[in-house]
């Protein structure tokens, strides 16, 4: 026999006799031993949480469309009840457009619902069910989420309900583009995979704690799917349950973000290397009766550096309504101070 085949079984053979071949050592059972706990406390967690948030996720199917849409382009959704007097939390994408609405319970019955509001700039909505007592599921605070922690998806793909999928956390803090264009912050990455009819269900941690709207996949990827952070979900929420709509500040200017030459930046001591420059104006809103002229460019917003049109609607976004702020922009050689009092936006 080759001296190499003989070396080779001799090692095999005191290993073996070691118990990692014949039967396993105690420390390899124990090890495996703990594995088996770790998996059974892992299928504890995600069985709990279902049975805890599964009953307040539900179907959301739509009754024709006022779009033109024909059947097949019309799908359904998922939600999550956040009040036992019916109201759901889903995706604007899901519902918007649709002529009538109905929300399938997990026990099966299906109830006529109606729209509260959307927000088409978040892709988020609120319906409210014809019912009470419901089983409804709790916001989470989404800025404790970290990257690896353990996520799980209920919804109704395909139809399928009550369909559960586990990930982890990929990503904090992605950007994605709504359908009107602004950009949707500090989206929430995760591989728990989704399918079409997932979206508005919720993403939960391990405590059944909902931590994010599914709202996106990418087509032919694999362990790609993004939520709406519940943080912005409840300011959503609160806006469309008080005022029937979200309310976002509007100067009345269009805008792009550019570079900042060099000599301008030190000569007026700035941070930035991008400002925001002015396209257009409408003298019968705040910006332009404030003096705002097509030309100027916006380097800050009540002292906070502005280097992209986001970083401005994320200003606006964020102060009051009606309220005076303070643009800092660049006419020429001048560095400026405007106030302007941001209206809604209509």
């Amino acid at each position: 026999m080759d001296e190499h085949i003989r070396g080779v079984l001799r090692l095999i053979s005191a290993r073996g006799g070691e118990g990692s071949l014949a039967g396993g050592s105690a420390l390899d059972e124990q090890a495996a031993e703990s594995d088996v706990e770790l998996l059974d406390a892992y299928s504890r967690a995600v069985i709990g949480v279902v049975e805890k948030l599964g009953p307040s996720v539900v179907g959301i199917l739509r009754g024709g469309d006022t779009r033109g849409r024909t059947p097949e382009q019309v799908g359904a959704g998922s939600g999550i009840v956040i009040a036992p007097d019916g109201y759901v939390l889903t995706n604007d994408h899901v519902v918007s457009g649709a002529a009538s609405l109905m929300v399938t319970l997990a026990d099966g019955a299906t109830l006529p619902a109606s729209v509260v509001g959307v927000d088409p700039d978040t892709d988020l909505a609120v319906v409210r069910a014809q019912a009470s007592s419901l089983p409804y599921g709790s916001l989470g605070n989404s800025s404790t989420l970290r990257v690896g922690q353990l996520v799980i998806a209920i919804g109704n793909p395909f139809g399928f309900q009550s369909t559960v999928s586990t990930g982890v956390v990929s990503a904090l803090g992605r950007a994605l583009r709504s359908r009107q264009g602004r950009l949707i912050e500090n989206v929430v990455q995760h591989t728990a995979p989704l399918n079409p009819g997932n979206s508005g269900g919720p993403l939960v941690d391990s405590r059944g704690r909902v931590m994010g709207i599914n709202t996106a996949i990418i087509m032919m990827a694999q362990g790609i799917g993004f939520s709406i952070p519940s943080d912005t979900a409840r300011w959503v929420v609160s806006q469309i349950l008080t005022h029937g709509r979200v309310r976002r500040g509007y100067l009345g200017i269009a805008a792009r973000g550019r570079p900042l030459k060099r000599r301008e930046a030190r000569l007026h001591g700035l941070d930035n290397e991008y400002g925001v420059e002015v396209l257009q104006v409408d003298p019968r809103l705040p910006a332009g009766r404030a003096g705002v002229r097509v030309g100027d460019i916006v380097v800050a917003i009540n002292g906070q550096p502005v280097q992209s049109v986001d970083d401005m609607h994320r200003s606006l976004a964020e102060w009051p309504i009606g309220e005076p702020l303070t643009l800092t922009a660049l006419r020429g050689a001048e560095l400026l101070k405007i106030q302007a009092a941001p209206v809604e936006m209509s």
